[in-house]
C-alpha cells in the first residue's frame, strides 16, 4: 500500500497537499468565527484584517518553535528552515503568538467585545479547525505518522518506513470530542456572567490533555518527558483551575441578571438600526 501523495504537479508547478490543507483549514476557521460573531450580535466586518494577522503570526510562531525544538537538524540543513510545505509547525508556538495578536486586534477593532466573550466564541472554532486541520494537514504531509506499528490501524506515510499509527486521524477524533463538549458547556453556562471564559477554559484544558496523551502514547519516543507533554498538562491545570474558580464564584454570587445577554441585545439592536 502506497503512502498518501503529499504533492502533485500542474505543469512545472509542484503543489503540496499540506499547504492546500492549511489554506482550507484557515478559511473554515475564518468563516465559522465570522458566523459565531454575527450570531451573537458583534458583526464580522472587522474580522478580516484581524484574521490575516492571526494567520501570519500563527504560522510564524509555529515555525519558530518547531525549528528551535529541532535546532540540531536545521543547523545541518538551514535551507529547510522555511520549508513549511514539508510540515513542521508547532501548535503551541502558533497559539503563543496568535492568541495575543487576536486579543489585541479584537480589542481595537471591536471594543464592545470583551476578552472573555471573545475567548468563548473563538475556542470552539479553534478546536473544530484543529480537528479539520489534522486531516487536511499532517495526514497529507511527509512523515505525518506516529510510532511504528503492526496493527491493522497502521498506515503508510511518505518519508517513513513501515506502517505507522495514523496519529492525525486520532487527533481529529479527539478534537471533535472536545468540540462537542465545548458546545455542550456553552449551552449550560449561557447567560451566566460569572461563567464567562469557562467555555474557553474547558476547551483549552481538554485540548491540553489530548496533546499530552498524543505525545506520550503515540508520538513520543522513549526519551523522557518533553515540552509538549508539560505544556499539555499545564493547560489542563490552568483550564481546570479557572473552571473551578468560576464555578465557586457563580455559587457565591447566585445567578445574577444576565448583564452580558443584555449588552448583546443592545449591540444587535444597534446593528439593526444602522
Amino acid at each position: 500500500m502506497r503512502p498518501v501523495p503529499v504533492a502533485f504537479h500542474v505543469g512545472a508547478l509542484e503543489i503540496h497537499t499540506y499547504g492546500i490543507g492549511l489554506a482550507l483549514t484557515f478559511w473554515f476557521g475564518y468563516r465559522y468565527l465570522a458566523k459565531r460573531l454575527d450570531d451573537h450580535g458583534y458583526g464580522s466586518a472587522w474580522l478580516g484584517p484581524t484574521f490575516v494577522w492571526i494567520v501570519v503570526t500563527a504560522i510564524v510562531g509555529a515555525r519558530i518553535v518547531h525549528v528551535v525544538a529541532n535546532l540540531g537538524y536545521y543547523e545541518q540543513d538551514p535551507m529547510q528552515i522555511g520549508a513549511i510545505w514539508n510540515g513542521g509547525l508547532s501548535s503551541f508556538g502558533g497559539l503563543l503568538l496568535a492568541i495575543p495578536t487576536a486579543i489585541l486586534s479584537a480589542r481595537r477593532r471591536c471594543p464592545q467585545l470583551r476578552i472573555g466573550q471573545f475567548a468563548d466564541l473563538a475556542a470552539p472554532v479553534l478546536v473544530a479547525s484543529w480537528a479539520l486541520g489534522r486531516i487536511l494537514g499532517p495526514q497529507l504531509m511527509v512523515a505525518g505518522g506516529g510510532r511504528p506499528t503492526s496493527s491493522w490501524l497502521g498506515m503508510y506515510y511518505a518519508g517513513e518506513v513501515g506502517r505507522r499509527l495514523p496519529v492525525p486521524l486520532f487527533q481529529a477524533a479527539e478534537c471533535t470530542a472536545v468540540y462537542l463538549v465545548a458546545l455542550f458547556v456553552e449551552r449550560r453556562v449561557a447567560d451566566r456572567v460569572a461563567m464567562v471564559g469557562v467555555v474557553a477554559a474547558v476547551a483549552a484544558g481538554l485540548w491540553g490533555l489530548t496533546r499530552f496523551f498524543d505525545e506520550y502514547l503515540w508520538l513520543a519516543y522513549d526519551n523522557g518527558t518533553d515540552a509538549i507533554e508539560v505544556g499539555g498538562l499545564a493547560m489542563l491545570a490552568a483550564g481546570g483551575a479557572y473552571v473551578a474558580w468560576s464555578w465557586r464564584r457563580a455559587r457565591h454570587e447566585g445567578t445574577p441578571p444576565d448583564v452580558l445577554a443584555h449588552l448583546d441585545s443592545e449591540v444587535v439592536a444597534a446593528g439593526r438600526e444602522r
